[in-house]
């Protein structure tokens, strides 16, 4: 167990493992995350699907050479051909296919334009679906802006943020600390903050309203300045650090060429936000019993929240 967390490293829930524009029909790439070699690919129909990296025979790395093969992909080294499953279906040079050859494949979907694997310490199936965002390639909504980071952090971490009311005052320059309500769904968890923000236009109101769907896929909804929508996306490389992605789409319905300017100075102070936090994330500690005070945020609901994510296997 780390020294900074008590808390494992790897969440059960559904992770974004790429954007679906990346991934073309016969596309292969390798991956690591959850501290382990994966690759994904996408076979000839046009499904995603991420197994485990290693082939089952003489443990070649699929995502080095392997070749999508209708809906499967072969070993770059003796031809041995999985699908989409984990199953072996072919070896080109013998009689018969052993017993049990398989290699683990992830429960993956396609959505919102991200690719998605659900994640569980004991390999149990998916406990709840991420849902289908209506913004998301619907009229007047502008393509994702992707941002990325790796961050020496943990998201759950990371992520108590959404209920720090505090910071966006003294880390942000919100001018005041905003008023936040925090609310507990099961795998939902939903927190709205209404705050004075400072704007080049002078101050104004602003909301945030952020909605997390498990510990890797998150909605923020602003509003007060034009309508933006952000999916942020987490991934757990290893034990130390996290992918991270910002995906930005804005409503300029009625005036694109305004919108898109506005939208572009949202972005570019909400990256100059998580610059802002970055530094505090990757050098501070994780307490389990933090001494709070009556003016903080409603960090026990969060808290309460993240630790259905863990099972038992997930480590101490």
């Amino acid at each position: 167990m780390s020294e900074r967390y008590s808390f494992p490293a790897y969440p059960n829930g559904w992770f974004r493992v790429a954007y679906g524009h990346e991934l073309e029909i016969g596309d292969v790439a390798p991956l690591h995350y959850f501290g382990q070699d994966l690759v994904l690919f996408r076979d000839e129909a046009g499904e995603a699907h991420v197994l485990d990296a290693h082939c089952r025979h003489l443990g070649a790395h699929l995502g080095y050479g392997g070749e999508v093969e209708g809906e499967g992909i072969r070993c770059p080294f003796h031809a041995w051909k999985w699908n989409g499953e984990g199953v072996c279906t072919d070896i080109p040079y013998a009689k018969r296919i052993p017993a049990g050859a398989r290699i683990r494949a992830w429960p993956t979907v396609e959505k919102n334009g991200l690719v998605m694997v659900h994640h569980h310490a004991t390999g149990a199936p998916p406990g709840y679906e991420i849902p289908d965002l209506p913004q998301v390639g619907a009229d007047g909504w502008t393509p994702f802006e992707i941002r990325r980071w790796k961050v020496r952090s943990r998201w759950l971490d990371m992520n108590e943020n959404a209920v720090d009311q505090v910071h966006f005052h003294y880390v942000h320059g919100a001018v005041t600390t905003p008023e936040t309500r925090v609310e507990q769904d099961g795998h939902i968890l939903r927190c709205q903050s209404r705050m004075k923000l400072r704007t080049p236009r002078g101050d104004a109101q602003g909301g945030i309203d952020t909605t997390d769907f498990g510990p890797g896929f998150q909605t923020v909804d602003l509003t007060g300045i034009i309508e933006t929508l952000m999916v942020n996306t987490s991934t757990p490389i290893d034990e130390d650090y996290t992918d991270v992605s910002f995906a930005y789409t804005i409503n300029a319905e009625g005036n694109e060429e305004k919108a898109r300017g506005v939208g572009t100075a949202i972005v570019r102070d909400l990256e100059k936000q998580f610059e802002e936090d970055r530094p505090i994330w990757e050098n501070k500690k994780y307490f389990d019993n933090p001494m709070l005070c009556d003016g903080d945020g409603n960090f026990g609901v969060y808290r309460r929240w993240m630790s259905q994510f863990f099972s038992d296997e997930s480590g101490p």
